[in-house]
């Protein structure tokens, strides 16, 4: 049996991160900073991986948190310099990883699994998103991009410091011009720049908004009014997140058969941060609409968790819906790019989910 992390070591990693995460809060953004790290082009990058084999270091033997059940996660490293940041992710059946960094830039790998578990990242390669110019986003004011979601060969991305939503395709060697800025209503205007659109998807067959592009921000605008966006399709219009207990959206993920999962996090200065994800059925979704939903997963730092920013979902060769998850080390050395992986088990399997709290 491992031995129980001591709490004082959930205590340190608590305070690194929360100097980390203070640090970014108080930072002026330097969008092309790292503009010229891959001017060559899209490059192969080496990723190692350290295995998560434990969701909760209280109880490391738990695999099951109500309706998920937890199938490993990795702790990622790489030497290169534009590695980190990641904040919208994409998964697909056959293994493939899509993720993209709040500097403007693009990382694509094959999931390497053994056992149902992830075990690595193999052919990994990294590379600069376009911009509708032509440019590099990372060159641009629209260099802070942060959902990221993909249909068949299509690929939406939302901005944040800029209210934007860019389309372009994502082909074998990874985005690719022209790029096309998706229309947006008038209400995107009055959303806060360091708390604009942060998650984006589109809804799949079956869904009430079937093929719909929608988006969401992370918090809602100060005076009032939606923060929740359906951008194509007959059923345009907007919507209201219900916030609770101060938890911001980070992400968002359809599911197979139409429903929606949230990913949201709270972070409270100086060294509380958590993560929950949230369970919106579809029917839920709607113009005008105030979206709720089930609890299914809150966690801390007792958890294996860091600013926990992406959220995917794929079914897997097994017919089970998985849901991935990514961290936003925010190019900090006091944080961590964390990956990891649940099953998300049927209705009748379980009830919300007990939260993980730091010991």
């Amino acid at each position: 049996m491992r031995a129980r992390r001591p709490a004082w070591l959930a205590t340190n990693r608590s305070l690194r991160i929360g100097l980390a995460m203070l640090a970014v809060t108080l930072a002026v953004p330097q969008g092309a900073a790292l503009s010229e790290v891959l001017a060559r082009g899209p490059e192969p990058i080496a990723i190692g991986a350290i295995p998560i084999t434990a969701f909760a270091a209280s109880t490391p033997d738990r695999q099951r948190f109500g309706r998920l059940d937890f199938r490993g996660g990795l702790q990622l490293r790489s030497s290169h310099q534009a590695f980190g940041g990641f904040s919208g992710l994409a998964r697909t059946p056959d293994g493939q990883l899509k993720a993209i960094s709040d500097k403007g830039y693009w990382l694509s790998a094959t999931v390497a699994e053994a056992g149902g578990r992830m075990v690595g990242l193999d052919h990994a390669v990294m590379g600069l998103l376009p911009s509708p110019s032509g440019r590099p986003l990372a060159a641009t004011r629209s260099y802070d991009t942060e959902g990221l979601t993909i249909a068949g060969h299509q690929a939406y991305v939302s901005i944040e410091r800029t209210h934007e939503v860019l389309r372009f395709d994502w082909g074998v060697a990874g985005p690719r011009s022209p790029v096309r800025a998706v229309p947006l209503p008038q209400e995107v205007k009055a959303l806060g720049r360091n708390r604009g659109l942060e998650a984006i998807g589109v809804a799949p067959h079956g869904s009430p908004l079937a093929g719909a592009v929608v988006t969401i921000a992370e918090e809602p605008p100060r005076a009032g009014g939606p923060d929740g966006f359906i951008l194509t399709g007959p059923r345009r219009g907007t919507f209201s997140v219900v916030r609770h207990d101060g938890f911001a959206v980070t992400d968002m993920a359809f599911l197979p058969g139409g429903d929606l999962v949230l990913l949201e996090r709270r972070y409270l200065p100086p060294f509380s941060l958590a993560m929950r994800l949230r369970l919106v059925e579809r029917a839920a979704l709607r113009p005008g609409a105030a979206v709720d939903g089930e609890i299914l997963l809150t966690a801390d730092l007792g958890a294996e968790i860091d600013n926990m920013e992406g959220l995917s979902a794929h079914r897997n060769a097994a017919g089970e819906t998985i849901l991935t998850l990514i961290s936003d080390d925010n190019f900090s050395m006091f944080q961590r790019t964390v990956l990891l992986q649940f099953a998300l088990l049927p209705a009748d399997t379980a009830s919300i989910a007990p939260p993980v709290k730091a010991q």
